[in-house]
């Protein structure tokens, strides 16, 4: 039997979250808010701008999961940070695009802070 979408999530998160620092998993509980209140691009930016190990960390699992089949974002084809944004900001991205790697992003973050938690 297939794997849910779900599943794949739960998968990609819990390889991603071996070994975590407390500090990665305090950043993981606050992500979601920092998201809603401020915007998708808005947060992987200010993650990228403290340039901390934590901060790169959770960004590149953010994006390493938007760049996946499995996430549905084929307008990204980068999980490096440049080429990302520049894609999320480009005029071949739409409205739709941009909310559903917003969704994405949120529903990855969802079992990223779970199983951080646990493993933390």
């Amino acid at each position: 039997m297939p794997q849910s979408l779900d599943q794949k999530r739960a998968a990609y998160a819990w390889g991603r979250v071996q070994q975590v620092s407390a500090d990665y998993v305090n950043l993981a509980k606050a992500a979601p808010a920092l998201i809603m209140g401020n915007g998708l691009m808005q947060t992987l930016a200010f993650f990228k701008s403290k340039g901390k190990e934590h901060h790169n960390r959770l960004l590149l699992d953010i994006l390493g999961w938007l760049k996946k089949p499995e996430a549905a974002c084929p307008f990204l084809t980068s999980d490096q940070f440049e080429a990302a944004m520049g894609q999320l900001a480009g005029n071949a991205i739409t409205s739709d695009q941009y909310l559903h790697a917003t969704q994405e992003a949120l529903a990855i973050l969802k079992w990223i802070r779970q199983f951080a938690a646990a493993r933390g």
